[in-house]
């Protein structure tokens, strides 16, 4: 023990590791009052009070140690920074300090795992290991208490033996009993001192708060017709926690997590352009103008504001993008496919067979839509619907659409052969196209809530695949979307159809094969995005 600490030492008694270690301290210290100052609402998580009130507390805990080594040592000329010395201190003259030193520990400690608990956990890949890191962090401290512990018994037996107490601290010099209550009255000027640097911020956040009170207040507002009321410069999360009105805010309102987005209405001028670090979060997740961070917007004037995700937003839920988290309209193609007859087909089959047979063929199709650079949005029963375009417009989704369902096609016929005995007759499926304008958005309740896309658009191409039965084919898709896609269809029938509700008629092709699409040549699309990943991969499938 007594080796290891000799290395040690030489670390942190060195002019550059007591600057740094001193210097750190200033520093950290200084940044932290200087939070607390800028905060204007103390009404904290339990876990943040925990971490500011422990921080506060290690000077005042660290006090005595720090003058009865570095302080006693540099300007009293003492020995006192001698290992044995202190753990004699701490385990027989004054047990009391010792106490008090092991509480040190634990709340320095405590106030560090917190610290990067708060900066770590809007990682991605925190998660996986938050049940390791907390494992570690609770066996350091306690390993480290149990080492104090051990040491302490050994010096009281030491102790006991007047000889080897002589020998030990014959050649240490020890304060002088005048120079130890100069050290007792530095050490409470000290706890005074970072005790009351806490109480004058305080104080002087109550009188900052009394003289903008008189100079007007900020109205901000709620969804449900609440609102608040706050000084200016309080930040809408600060406002919320005020009000009492549940708020995400992952990270604790440093502007790092974007859980707590809000979308604000305000009139010119009562709020400030975001600074570079709530600009570069906002850059990050696809931000609107009107899409500002909670506790970054300290409004001027009067604001409403609609929180974007709910109180109970986890960090991952920080990481989407706004556009399909929040909603917003779009112009993609939408396929829906159904097999034909799978009612007849699932009679008289086991529970099991048919759920077996429905998982191949959600695996074939999904990988086709995938593949092609489509997005599954949910499997109805027997049926499957997915988007195309949605991050690359309506032109590439048109073309991505119609390369999929060649690729759905193929994989059901290999699918046939691979389930030929267990099916009676081989699977059909009806595919209907069509694209337009919907709203794409994050839609349903907890757990069920999933990106998926709403609007006429949606109701239409589910009608194109019902359309299949009527005229027996495999693939009915709009003109519309064929025109975008840049398909020349001509050699397959036409039809016009008329749609509940609508006054014009809707042109469609008919395929009786999906596949008959791999011997047409489709025209170049004019660039929308180059390079997309979705585009290359609907090109590469199209060469195929």
């Amino acid at each position: 023990m007594e080796e290891v600490l000799w290395y040690v030492s030489r670390i942190w008694s060195s002019y550059p590791g007591q600057t740094l270690l001193y210097g750190s301290f200033l520093v950290h210290y200084g940044l932290s009052l200087w939070a607390l100052w800028g905060r204007r609402s103390l009404r904290l998580r339990t876990s943040e009070f925990g971490q500011i009130f422990l921080g506060f507390a290690i000077p005042m805990l660290l006090a005595r140690h720090v003058v009865g080594t570095r302080i006693a040592t540099d300007f009293f000329e003492a020995d006192t920074v001698h290992y044995t010395v202190l753990l004699r201190t701490y385990f027989v003259n004054a047990p009391s300090h010792g106490y008090w030193q092991m509480v040190a520990l634990v709340v320095a400690w405590t106030h560090a795992m917190l610290g990067l608990h708060f900066w770590l956990r809007i990682r991605p890949w925190y998660a996986r290991v938050h049940a390791t890191a907390l494992a570690v962090a609770v066996l350091i401290p306690v390993l480290s208490l149990l080492g104090m512990i051990e040491a302490g018994r050994q010096v009281i037996s030491l102790v006991a033996d007047p000889d080897w107490a002589r020998l030990i601290f014959a050649n240490m010099k020890l304060p002088s009993p005048e120079a130890q209550r100069t050290l007792e009255a530095i050490t409470d000027g000290l706890t005074w001192f970072f005790g009351g640097m806490v109480a004058a911020v305080l104080l002087a956040r109550l009188a900052r708060r009394a003289w903008q009170r008189r100079h007007g207040l900020v109205r901000i507002g709620y969804p449900d017709g609440r609102f608040v009321e706050v000084v200016p410069g309080t930040s809408v999360l600060e406002a919320s926690r005020i009000g009492g009105i549940p708020h995400a805010h992952v990270c604790g309102g440093r502007g790092r997590c974007s859980t707590c987005r809000v979308r604000v209405r305000a009139e010119i001028g009562s709020i400030d352009p975001p600074g570079p670090d709530e600009l570069r979060v906002l850059r990050r997740i696809g931000a609107t103008p009107n899409i500002r961070l909670a506790c970054q917007l300290r409004p001027r004037g009067a604001v409403e504001v609609t929180p974007l995700l709910p109180p109970f937003a986890q960090a991952a839920e920080g990481r989407t993008r706004v556009g399909l988290t929040h909603g917003s309209e779009r112009e993609i193609a939408i396929l829906f496919a159904d097999i034909r007859g799978f009612t007849a087909l699932a009679e008289g089959r086991l529970p099991y067979d048919v759920v077996f047979v429905l998982n191949r063929y959600f695996s074939a199709m999904g990988r086709a839509i995938e593949t092609a650079g489509g997005r599954v949005d949910k499997f109805i029963g027997d049926g499957v619907m997915a988007l195309y375009g949605i991050d690359t417009g309506a032109q590439a989704g048109c073309r991505a659409a119609l390369a999929s369902v060649q690729q759905m096609s193929q994989r059901l016929a290999e699918l046939n052969v691979l389930l030929e005995q267990e099916l009676d007759r081989p699977l059909r499926i009806g595919i209907g196209i069509h694209c337009g304008p919907v709203i794409v958005g994050e839609m349903g309740y907890g757990s069920a809530a999933a990106i998926t896309a709403i609007g006429d658009a949606v109701n239409t191409a589910s009608r194109l695949e019902e359309l299949t039965k009527e005229y027996s084919c495999e693939l009915v898709v709009s003109e519309e979307t064929v025109r975008r896609a840049g398909y020349d269809l001509s050699a397959f029938p036409r039809h016009e159809i008329e749609l509940r509700g609508k006054r014009e008629l809707l042109a469609i092709r008919i395929l009786a094969s999906a596949r008959d699409l791999s011997t047409v040549q489709a025209n170049p699309l004019r660039p929308v995005q180059p390079g997309t990943a979705a585009e290359l991969r609907v090109a590469e499938l199209e060469s195929e």
